[in-house]
């Protein structure tokens, strides 16, 4: 397993390389990972060490993505250092909350240039490399790009754009034996949201609005990728798989008066 994996010091990211590395050798193979950052710190490092410890190669790759020239040296360090590559995850994205009516087109730019715009250019990159090995991409887009997420900014449309981004790459590489997807995650407790979760009445209530009554784990979202990296999803492409509980879903059990049975 060859892979680069953007946003993956910690959270989401860190727990995708963890779950590719424990796969990988266990079905025997080398695990050259590639890890995505904007910058070194403490969570990258102990990830590296973490990855390194289970016998992973794995390497940091940094910059900040939008910055429209990243993307392509991130995919070429990323090669260099594995040798190729048969797997590109686009985790890393980023969040603006605002009114629609008050967002400023600097922030509208920012986060379609770090969700969007940077996914094409890194899946653009990474195309030869990808053709050559037969290998498949999965970008982790959202819950809010299948419904729309009041003052979200531009989070919920960008998230959308990639989805159907990847449905688009997915037709036209599919000849090459590309395999394209995309996963949107519901509601996950990570290191970024333990504050909002540390508050015993909102996680009570999310818990309680999620049919299998549970917040996400960043490792139900990593199994996902990992599966859909797998032998086993050979013949999936073009899909956004929907991770979240049955979150998104669940709108017309809430509706009063539905029947019910005991």
């Amino acid at each position: 397993m060859r892979a680069l994996i953007t946003g993956a010091s910690r959270g989401i990211g860190a727990a995708i390389a963890l779950q590719l590395t424990r796969d990988a050798r266990a079905a025997g193979q080398t695990v050259r990972l590639a890890i995505g950052a904007t910058h070194p710190g403490e969570h990258l490092a102990n990830l590296l060490s973490e990855l390194k410890s289970l016998g992973a190669d794995a390497a940091a790759v940094l910059g900040d993505l939008s910055d429209p020239a990243v993307p392509a040296r991130l995919v070429s360090e990323a090669e260099e250092f594995c040798g190729g590559l048969d797997a590109l995850v686009c985790n890393a994205g980023i969040l603006g909350p605002s009114s629609l009516a008050q967002l400023d087109i600097d922030s509208w730019d920012r986060l379609f240039a770090v969700n969007t715009r940077a996914t094409w250019l890194l899946a653009q990159a990474a195309y030869p490399a990808l053709k050559n090995s037969c290998g498949a991409m999965v970008a982790v887009a959202s819950m809010a790009g299948m419904q729309a997420h009041p003052n979200s900014g531009a989070y919920s449309s960008s998230k959308a754009a990639m989805i159907m981004l990847c449905q688009q790459l997915a037709l036209e590489w599919a000849a090459d034996g590309i395999r394209v997807n995309s996963l949107s995650p519901g509601m996950v407790h990570t290191t970024l949201t333990d504050r909002l979760y540390q508050n015993a009445d909102v996680a009570a209530r999310r818990k309680a609005i999620v049919p299998l009554h549970r917040i996400g784990q960043p490792e139900d979202i990593a199994h996902t990728v990992a599966f859909l990296l797998s032998p086993g999803a050979t013949y999936i492409t073009g899909q956004n798989i929907c991770v979240d509980g049955g979150f998104t879903h669940s709108l017309m059990s809430t509706i009063p008066g539905m029947p019910k049975t005991d």
